[in-house]
């Protein structure tokens, strides 16, 4: 019996189908840490935090996308991605993540429980992390 290798992927934002095909692995940035899904993966539904999707395609080209959250459902035979918001690493604009930290800065101001300043908190500290490997120097 021959093990599969690749598997269908789809990346998906509201604007968008932004991937569409044949992959050996995908990494994607889930809440609880970066995730490696390749062919066969035991199903898993995960929450994606702001962070770099790194696809692989089974002719070996790599490429790269840039999420703000959503959340994967994954099978053994595929994995699918709808992101809140995706784009192409070259298409990111720097302009983009600083609007989403002022507006995740105001929102904190006007936060109302612990639970939910805690929330906005952890968000703002995964688009500052984003922000630094994203964002050239």
């Amino acid at each position: 019996m021959v093990m599969a290798t690749e598997f269908n992927f789809e990346l998906v934002s509201p604007e968008r189908l932004l991937v569409s095909g044949s992959v050996s692995e995908v990494v994607i940035p889930a809440t609880e840490g970066e995730m490696t899904v390749m062919a066969n993966h035991a199903p898993t539904m995960t929450t994606i935090k702001p962070g770099i999707v790194t696809v692989k395609f089974a002719d070996g080209k790599k490429d790269r996308y840039v999420v703000f959250g959503g959340f994967a459902d994954i099978v053994p035979t595929g994995c699918t991605l709808l992101a809140e918001s995706a784009v192409h690493v070259d298409d990111f604009k720097s302009e983009d993540i600083v609007r989403r930290i002022e507006a995740a800065r105001a929102e904190l101001n006007h936060a109302k429980s612990d639970d939910q300043k805690f929330g906005i908190e952890t968000y703002l500290a995964e688009l500052t992390t984003l922000q630094g490997i994203v964002v050239p120097a």
